[in-house]
């Protein structure tokens, strides 16, 4: 009888931490989520805004930035879905979130740099070397993400459209 009830006891002490996980991950979607179309919103605001005042050049830097970080936000709520649904933190959709970062910074980084007509030298080797550490990242994430998948490491539940 001992036996029972301390098992009885277990199963509710863990789907009571899974009911506060849950609410937890849904919290965090719904923040992430929130983020995101703030950020879209405040896009389309700044866009149109540059677009009245003729100003388009110097704010696609900026919009570049903020599109790819709403993209970035829309994988880390997926990864955030994918772990409510599932119960379990998989690696894949960390992984694009980590390439998506990675790409999102090369391209600001260059997007930055290429209009500067002469950079200075100790400037120019800081640029090259953040090229290069980010261009191994990505080559490293994106050879993690070909491996899992060639090896049966997959989200078991498919994305919905």
């Amino acid at each position: 009888m001992a036996v029972d009830r301390s098992k009885s006891s277990r199963v509710w002490i863990a789907r009571g931490f899974t009911l506060v996980e849950d609410f937890i991950y849904i919290g965090l979607g719904v923040l992430l989520a929130a983020s995101a179309v703030a950020l879209l919103i405040n896009g389309f605001v700044g866009f149109f805004d540059a677009i009245r005042n003729a100003n388009l050049t110097n704010v696609v830097i900026s919009q570049l930035d903020r599109m790819l970080l709403v993209l970035l936000i829309v994988e880390l709520l997926y990864t955030v879905q994918v772990s409510i649904r599932e119960h379990s933190i998989v690696p894949e959709p960390f992984l694009l979130v980590g390439v998506i970062a990675a790409i999102r910074r090369v391209l600001v980084i260059t997007a930055e740099f290429g209009h500067v007509p002469q950079l200075a030298p100790e400037t120019l080797q800081r640029f090259l070397f953040e090229l290069g550490v980010l261009t191994f990242l990505i080559l490293a994430l994106v050879i993690s993400l070909i491996l899992i998948r060639k090896n049966g490491v997959q989200i078991a539940a498919e994305r919905s459209p």
